[in-house]
C-alpha cells in the first residue's frame, strides 16, 4: 500500500506549481489515502482500488507544466485536522477537492475559493466551466470578477488550446443538459461567463 500512498502524493504535487510544495506536503499528510471505502452516485459504498483516476489535465502555470488529476474518490479529511492548516493551505486542500467525483463536495470546496485571488487557483476553477453541474457555474460566476480577471486572462493566454476546448465543452453540456431550460445559448450562464472572458481576449485566443 505504500507504494499506491506515494503514487498518489507524486501525482497531487504535479498540481501544484514547486513553489508550494512545502505547503502540499503538509496538506498530504492529512488526506486519508488509508480509506478506500467510497459512496458513488449510486448510493453505494464500492471498495476503490485506486482513489485517484488515470485521466489527467496538462497544463501551464508561469510556465511550468501541472498535471491534474481528472477525478479523485478519496474521502474528505477530519474537520479538526484540516482546521489545523494555514490559510493557504486550506485553499490548497479545496482546490484539490475541485477534482472530486461528487458535485456538492466541489460545490462547497468552490464556496470556500470564492475570497481566493491567487494564480495557482485559476486551473481549477476554469475546469469547473466545461463540466456538467450547473450549480458549480453559479459558484464560479461570483468568482470571475474584477479582482481576479487579470488571473483568468493571463491562465487563458497560458493556455489558449485548453480554454478553447473548455469553452466547446461548455457549450456542449448546454446543448445535452441545459437546452431545454435556456433555449438560447446566450441565456445560458456558463456562456455568459465564458463571453465575460472573452472580452478581455486578444482575439487570437477567443473561441
Amino acid at each position: 500500500m505504500k507504494d499506491i500512498f506515494s503514487e498518489y502524493k507524486a501525482r497531487i504535487l504535479k498540481a501544484f506549481p514547486t513553489e508550494l510544495e512545502a505547503d502540499v506536503l503538509v496538506v498530504l499528510e492529512i488526506l486519508p489515502f488509508h480509506d478506500n471505502k467510497v459512496k458513488l452516485s449510486d448510493g453505494q459504498v464500492h471498495l476503490m482500488a485506486n482513489l485517484i483516476h488515470p485521466s489527467e489535465l496538462y497544463l501551464t502555470l508561469r510556465g511550468e507544466s501541472l498535471v491534474i488529476p481528472y477525478r479523485l474518490y478519496f474521502n474528505e479529511p477530519d474537520l479538526e485536522k484540516e482546521e489545523t492548516l494555514s490559510d493557504k493551505q486550506k485553499a490548497i486542500l479545496n482546490c484539490i477537492y475541485l477534482r472530486h467525483h461528487n458535485g456538492y463536495i466541489r460545490e462547497r470546496r468552490l464556496q470556500n475559493l470564492i475570497p481566493t485571488s491567487e494564480y495557482w487557483v485559476i486551473p481549477f476553477t476554469t475546469q469547473l466551466l466545461g463540466e456538467y453541474v450547473y450549480e458549480l457555474l453559479e459558484v464560479i460566476d461570483r468568482h470571475v470578477n474584477e479582482q481576479n480577471m487579470d488571473l483568468y486572462q493571463k491562465f487563458i493566454l497560458e493556455n489558449p488550446k485548453y480554454w478553447q476546448k473548455t469553452a466547446s465543452r461548455m457549450i456542449s453540456y448546454w446543448n445535452e443538459c441545459y437546452r431545454k431550460r435556456f433555449p438560447r445559448l446566450k441565456q445560458y450562464l456558463g456562456y455568459e461567463i465564458v463571453q465575460r472572458i472573452k472580452k478581455r481576449m486578444p482575439n487570437k485566443v477567443q473561441p
